[in-house]
């Protein structure tokens, strides 16, 4: 199981949101590049990104800052944010960027959806975010009312073996995972998983494990290493030891 520490990008610099609102917003670093660096240094293997200007303006904003990044460190890299055409995937893949991530487009285009699985399903994952097992999109300002088993088998059935799922409620709270939530996802969906949301200390951690064998790939954490409540190293170690 992969620990994938998160930076999201706003205006330059490396910010945590606050169940996704951009109002509340903290700033913890005015270089994303050098906390790449530092997620490398202590160990991590896969570092998620996300594009959170293109993600609210629906267009990449920060491809050359994500270059530099990609430049920075070997670790592989998976970005997310603003991701809606075929020709934006390209862009990302042309400077060295392998896991693309799309969100929004992919519930609302099911064209790109389909054209972009053909293309490129090992590279392509998609970014689903839920509140009470329901789609949201539009930065989660709206939750549709498509049930996320109904989405999970669609996209399945377009070849990509790979989610990211988010849980709204839990994320940037600091108040702990719900294994049960992802437990359940991988019994229903039978995909490999990346869980996102609601990691506050090295116990979540602990309590994911199990889950690596049912196709728990990897949980992001974000504010709790920023936060310093969780420490990268340790968490590695405890997946190591487990």
């Amino acid at each position: 199981m992969l620990i994938i520490p998160a930076i999201d990008i706003k205006n330059g610099c490396c910010v945590r949101l606050t169940q996704g609102d951009p109002n509340q917003e903290t700033v913890y670093s005015n270089s994303p590049v050098q906390q790449a660096k530092i997620w490398e240094s202590k160990g991590a293997k896969l570092i998620h990104i996300v594009d959170l200007d293109g993600a609210f303006e629906g267009i990449p904003k920060n491809i050359d800052l994500i270059q530099d990044i990609r430049n920075s460190v070997k670790v592989d890299i998976e970005i997310g944010g603003g991701i809606r055409d075929i020709r934006t995937i390209e862009k990302y893949m042309e400077i060295g960027i392998q896991r693309i991530i799309v969100g929004s487009a992919a519930y609302k285009d099911k064209d790109f959806l389909k054209d972009a699985s053909k293309r490129y399903s090992k590279q392509l994952i998609v970014g689903i975010d839920v509140m009470n097992y329901f789609v949201a999109i539009h930065g989660w300002k709206d939750i549709t009312d498509t049930h996320l088993y109904d989405f999970a088998k669609i996209i399945k059935d377009h070849g990509i073996k790979e989610l990211i799922v988010t849980d709204i409620k839990q994320d940037g709270m600091l108040t702990g995972i719900n294994v049960d939530f992802y437990d359940k996802i991988l019994e229903n969906t039978k995909m490999k998983i990346i869980a996102s949301g609601g990691v506050s200390q090295l116990n979540d951690v602990k309590r994911l494990i199990p889950l690596e064998k049912k196709g728990l790939k990897g949980v992001i954490i974000g504010k709790a290493l920023y936060e310093k409540k969780l420490e990268l190293g340790e968490a590695l170690e405890e997946i190591h030891a487990g």
